[in-house]
């Protein structure tokens, strides 16, 4: 049975992304040093981006608001326009941080575009998104581009129609074992996790059993993994 259809992540599967997270955290860390320690803020910030992530969202602006809402907890009355003002900067360099592709990105993307259709589904920030994507100069390799608010079945469900392939002719791969994996796997497609090494605590997840899914090493090994669907009975 052919893949027809191969969806790719983009954050930690093309381009390093949670580096740049945990570089703003550092630095948050260090401004809220006096008032509380790293592990004190940390789980500030943890609390606060799991009550916001159904109202902001992901991406680099929702994380930003998480950072002040967890200092303003942690410092309270005397949190100084100065300490916010970092903050913001903070942000700011974390929308602005350098698109730096994984190793053998383009050499996959050559090997997979000679498969199948190739598209990138990836969620966060919309602005953020299509100017990382643009930076990357990967645009040109996708049939298409959807940039989603959260990842789901129903997501990947309409994702797969949109683009006209079955779920079971169509294959999933990324670093997030929730968003990535799960998900498309409920939608009746294949799915690879393809681990970046640096896995945010909201994208954790239990490894499924399931004969659609595959954990592979690096995306170098995704070409020859859909090779192998195809050879399938």
């Amino acid at each position: 049975m052919p893949i027809e259809l191969v969806c790719l992540d983009a954050d930690d599967t093309l381009w390093h992304n949670m580096r740049h997270f945990e570089s703003a955290e550092r630095a948050l860390f260090d401004l809220l040093a006096p008032f509380a320690e790293a592990g004190v803020s940390r789980a500030a910030l943890d609390a606060a981006e799991s009550r916001n992530l159904r109202l902001y969202g992901y991406g680099a602006k929702g994380f930003t608001l998480s950072m002040i809402e967890a200092a303003v907890e942690l410092v309270g009355p005397a949190l100084t326009a100065d300490t916010v003002g970092g903050i913001l900067r903070i942000g700011r360099d974390l929308l602005a941080h350098p698109v730096e592709l994984l190793p053998g990105v383009d050499a996959a993307l050559d090997a997979l575009s000679g498969r199948a259709r190739l598209v990138l589904v990836t969620k966060g920030d919309l602005l953020h998104q299509e100017t990382k994507l643009a930076a990357s100069g990967l645009g040109g390799r996708f049939a298409g581009v959807e940039i989603v608010s959260d990842k789901t079945a129903a997501t990947y469900a309409r994702v797969f129609h949109a683009h006209g392939a079955a779920p079971e002719r169509a294959a999933m791969a990324g670093d997030s074992l929730r968003s990535d994996v799960l998900p498309a796997l409920a939608a009746g497609a294949w799915a690879a996790h393809v681990p970046h090494g640096i896995a945010w605590s909201h994208e954790r997840a239990e490894e499924p059993d399931h004969p659609r899914y595959r954990r592979l090493a690096a995306l170098a090994d995704l070409p020859g993994w859909i090779d192998a669907i195809g050879r399938a009975p």
